[in-house]
């Protein structure tokens, strides 16, 4: 069952309406994060284009999956909205967003962007987590600090979409 299944629609589009106005308000950071940059294939196989881990702190980038999204950004005719090299530039500041929310005040200020709480004790309240927040707002960050006439979103689920074999039918 989908993590959010049981909310309605108008509470998930709250949510993601806030973390896209998080992540595209954040003022810009270095276009590279500030971590190491390693580039390797593997992307397609994991359904990334890149990752951020913590430890140690270091972004993959799959090239694979950038040649594969830069081939489908002009499949599709969509090279006004992902110019070239955009895809590489997006990736990485979408990861930078990651290590910004890793450390320091970000990920808290964006639980309190979203508006959900998960206790209250009178005045106090702590800010819940939502699942799938920090994505929305590290996607709206590229698409912002890129320029990108569309959210590097569609190009993950276009992505994901031509390298998914198809089901079988029953």
């Amino acid at each position: 069952m989908p993590l959010h299944a049981g909310r309605d629609t108008a509470t998930l589009r709250r949510w993601a309406q806030a973390a896209a106005e998080f992540g595209a308000s954040l003022p810009p950071g270095p276009e590279e994060p500030s971590v190491r940059v390693v580039e390797r294939d593997g992307g397609l196989a994991r359904g990334l284009l890149a990752r951020y881990t913590s430890r140690p702190p270091a972004v993959e980038l799959y090239t694979d999956a950038v040649a594969e999204a830069e081939r489908l950004i002009d499949a599709h005719g969509w090279r006004a909205w992902f110019p070239p090299g955009s895809v590489r530039a997006a990736a990485l500041a979408h990861e930078a967003v990651h290590d910004r929310l890793h450390h320091g005040p970000g990920r808290a200020a964006l639980k309190r962007s979203l508006g959900h709480t998960a206790l209250r004790l009178g005045r106090l309240r702590v800010p819940a987590h939502v699942a799938g927040a920090e994505e929305l707002a590290a996607h709206a960050y590229a698409q912002a600090v890129c320029g990108l006439g569309r959210s590097p979103l569609l190009l993950s689920a276009a992505l994901a979409a031509s390298t998914t074999p198809p089901r079988e039918k029953k």
